[in-house]
């Protein structure tokens, strides 16, 4: 089972819950939001007992809602902080953060700016070097439960980042720098930690041109962890969606181009791909997902 997010004839959204290839909605949750505003105990409750409707074909968007933010942590795996540390004029700061008791945490994006699967996500025109996260993202309700999981591309541009580590949010926050999906999945559904493999590679003119792999049980700090520091002195009220880092990062001579595609993998929740576009300087008559 699997929750998704669609658009309505009318252009609103809804809730939709995949189950063996057919949609269904879920009387009582009409949106991703609601889904984050009952405690787990109660949604495995709604969703066993409510009645469900029937849809055909639905189309499906970022996994995400309106009101719920994104935000994501850095150097939570090993290599992440050597990569880090190798790109940087500041190499101290990502060797100082892995081994803090308080985590890197920053926001990431609003619903607005987020790509689903097989949308297009974007490389800032100034940046001469970009690459993809591949990270497991947590989806969190507002009583700091983990409901689920999914796929989140934390496209970086790696240059501007390394140049001062001031700029991150220029690095991280821009039109097509994230992408979701391809859905949720419960996590009473999920594997164990352990077992989720995550692999990705860019694929340039249908070919490879680079490819890695991780498991989420590298991670170097725990769920608990990170979001008992992301509610300090914060509220959610329409839940989080937390990106928990990358354990794969493309080596120094390989960057993201305009025309790639970046498929990303994780075992037991879906499979995630996105083409790579270059943003402009201009963007004020680009839409997110179709530049």
């Amino acid at each position: 089972m699997k929750f998704g997010r669609s658009s309505t004839p009318s252009n609103s959204f809804q809730l939709v819950v995949e189950e063996k290839g057919q949609f269904t909605t879920v009387t009582g949750l009409d949106s991703l939001s609601a889904v984050l505003q009952v405690t787990k105990h109660e949604l495995r409750e709604l969703i066993a007992n409510s009645s469900r409707e029937r849809i055909a074909s639905p189309r499906l968007l970022a996994p995400v809602s309106s009101e719920t933010e994104v935000w994501g942590a850095g150097v939570t795996y090993l290599r992440s902080r050597d990569a880090r540390t190798r790109e940087s004029v500041n190499p101290n700061v990502y060797e100082r953060v892995y081994e803090a008791d308080r985590p890197e945490l920053f926001f990431k994006s609003t619903a607005s700016r987020v790509v689903g699967h097989g949308q297009k996500i974007g490389i800032r025109f100034d940046s001469i070097s970009s690459i993809p996260e591949p990270e497991v993202a947590i989806v969190v309700n507002r009583f700091r439960e983990v409901v689920g999981y999914t796929i989140c591309n934390d496209v970086t541009a790696r240059s501007i980042e390394g140049d001062n580590p001031l700029y991150l949010s220029q690095a991280k926050i821009y039109i097509g720098s994230t992408a979701l999906g391809p859905d949720i999945t419960p996590v009473w559904q999920a594997p164990h930690v352990s077992e989720m493999g995550i692999r990705a590679e860019i694929v340039r003119g249908g070919a490879p041109v680079w490819r890695a792999e991780t498991s989420l049980n590298e991670l170097h700090r725990t769920f608990d962890d990170l979001i008992e520091y992301l509610f300090r002195c914060q509220t959610f009220p329409h839940g989080v969606i937390l990106s928990t880092g990358t354990g794969i990062v493309p080596p120094p001579d390989v960057h993201l181009q305009s025309g790639d595609f970046v498929r990303i993998e994780v075992d037991g929740i879906g499979e995630l791909v996105n083409e790579v576009k270059a943003i402009p300087a201009e963007t004020s008559d680009l839409r997110v997902g179709i530049f």
